[in-house]
């Protein structure tokens, strides 16, 4: 149910963990950690057998998955823990926002890492052996698509799951690309194809670093949560009968899932309680927003808006 506040003066309702995406979804970060866990071991040992850049970037990247799997599973248990502070008003649920955002840093870095490998290859004489890049990269790419069906659920409801989807995903290409690899350095002999595949997957890793960064920043800037344009729901409000203006309206995104509403609605004396019903379930209903804060005023009430 909508907070609301009639005149200035109001009441709050507490929001249960249930409404909570990243909650919802913990099983499958902590199945997908497990297993990429599990994987990246064999990868790392396998890339310094047979001393395959490409094999070692995705391993390194497998490595990155951990750490971001391992980051976002954390932020779903801070996210959902109570406050005994009393000083997080909004509890602590944007945890998982700062999660995807190391998931971020530690793509780039990877990426990084993995093309300053790469330039130091450029010209040396080095020896690639091909059976294990394709064994190997065969194992990782199912390794990393079971990981995928199970990140998939929560992908698109939850920025956290999203970053470690995402993360899955650019290593799934990484797999794909080692294959790739193995084979081209299988059938030419030429070790450079094992450069190149790398500092593709180096690249990829950018973009989709790059892409998710934004979303972040989104968030943490606290613009508009995506889909939701802020004149459609001063308009929305504006409908709402009784109301002759909505003014210092505010919306965003506290973290996947729950957005957030703060406005101020001029109604004539007498109105304040239907206005105020019938406003949260425009929010709620068309915007998907459980949490408003309304403040109803008079039009002799003298309001002193914001200047920001």
């Amino acid at each position: 149910m909508a907070d609301a506040h009639a005149q200035g003066a109001g009441h709050g309702h507490g929001h249960g963990i249930g409404a909570h995406a990243g909650a919802r979804h913990r099983w499958r970060l902590t199945a997908a950690l497990v297993l990429i866990a599990t994987f990246f071991v064999v990868e790392l040992v396998a890339g310094l057998v047979a001393q395959s850049l490409a094999l070692l970037s995705d391993a390194g990247h497998m490595a990155a998955d951990v750490l971001a799997l391992g980051a976002a599973l954390a932020a779903t248990r801070i996210a959902t823990r109570p406050d005994r502070t009393g000083q997080r008003t909004f509890g602590s649920y944007r945890a998982e926002v700062f999660a995807a955002g190391l998931t971020v840093l530690l793509m780039v870095s990877v990426a990084v890492f993995i093309a300053n490998e790469a330039r130091t290859r450029i010209g040396a004489d080095v020896e690639v052996s091909s059976g294990p890049m394709l064994v190997v990269g065969a194992l990782g790419l199912v390794a990393n698509l079971v990981a995928l069906v199970l990140l998939r659920g929560g992908a698109g409801e939850s920025i956290n799951v999203k970053g470690a989807y995402l993360e899955v995903l650019a290593d799934t290409l990484g797999s794909v690309g080692v294959i790739g690899a193995g084979l081209l350095v299988l059938w030419t002999g030429n070790p450079a194809w094992d450069t190149g595949v790398a500092l593709a997957i180096a690249a990829f890793v950018v973009v989709r670093a790059v892409l998710l960064g934004r979303e972040v920043v989104q968030v943490l800037g606290q613009h508009a949560p995506a889909g939701i344009v802020p004149a459609e729901v001063e308009a929305a409000l504006a409908e709402v009968p009784g109301v002759s203006e909505v003014h210092d309206l505010h919306v965003w995104c506290l973290t996947s899932g729950m957005n957030v509403a703060t406005a101020h609605l001029v109604a004539a004396p007498g109105e304040a309680d239907a206005v105020l019903a019938t406003a949260a379930q425009v929010l709620r209903e068309r915007f998907q927003m459980e949490h408003a804060t309304l403040q109803v005023e008079s039009a002799s009430h003298e309001c002193h808006t914001t200047d920001w």
